[in-house]
């Protein structure tokens, strides 16, 4: 099996620094490695949030037999009319996960603060509220992870309407980051202009997909993963950004 990463930027000096345009990636067969290139080159070319001046597309093999396994999070939604409803209703289930008020609270301060969206998440406790991470604006990105049979997958979103590559690979990366050792939940919107929804997720209740989280035009996005200590942060991290993981429905 092959890995395939894109990430694509504007502005900034042989890939550093920058607007961040795009970023996507696939776990493939040897067969596959070709057309998943193409199209993840065609959908940096043509995105949304801007025209990139400069791409990079990683291919690397992966043994899978070193692949962990995880299941697909049981998927629910909440239609919201506004983005007051959605993050209210988002608060409100983070709560209800058991995240605390203070972190509740802090999480979406330092998302609603950004002036620009971030590469990766940030890391709270889920009690203390305190930022754990110490990665600034880029974070901690989730990586190496796709579903194990992508045509299961596709017949899965396309019984619950959720065609579309951003309800793809968000509930992918969902399943990975709840499926770490002292996650409690993770919380999301996406930097896309023209997508509104985002979602909570977490071991306990799944995956809940909340359609109305910001406004229309909106280019900043941002996701904080919430955990509990006693864990080892150097060891979650690593889980996180190379860990293969394998989502099966």
């Amino acid at each position: 099996m092959f890995s395939i990463k894109m990430r694509s930027s504007l502005g900034g000096k042989n890939g550093v620094g920058g607007k961040h345009i795009s970023g996507a990636e696939r776990i493939v067969k040897s067969c596959d490695v070709e057309k998943t290139v193409s199209s993840l080159l065609e959908r940096a070319r043509n995105h949304e949030r801007g025209k990139a001046d400069f791409i990079n597309i990683k291919v690397q093999e992966v043994n899978e037999n070193e692949a962990v396994r995880v299941p697909l999070l049981k998927i629910t939604s909440k239609k919201t009319s506004s983005k007051s409803e959605g993050r209210s209703f988002a608060k409100s289930e983070l709560l209800r996960i058991g995240v605390s008020e203070t972190a509740v609270k802090n999480a979406f301060e330092a998302l609603e603060s950004l002036s620009d969206s971030m590469r990766g998440a940030i890391v709270l406790d889920a009690d203390s509220g305190e930022r754990l991470d110490s990665f600034g604006m880029r974070g901690v990105r989730c990586s190496n992870m796709d579903v194990a049979d992508k045509d299961e997958y596709e017949k899965k979103l396309s019984e619950l309407n959720m065609a579309g590559e951003h309800a793809r690979e968000a509930l992918v990366l969902a399943s990975k980051v709840v499926n770490a050792k002292g996650a409690v939940a993770e919380l999301c919107w996406s930097d896309d202009p023209n997508y509104v929804t985002g979602y909570v997720a977490s071991p306990k209740f799944g995956y809940t997909r909340i359609s109305v989280m910001k406004d229309l035009g909106d280019y900043v996005g941002g996701r904080v993963f919430f955990v509990r200590l006693p864990i080892d942060l150097d060891s979650y991290i690593d889980y996180l950004q190379n860990q293969v993981v394998l989502v099966e429905v």
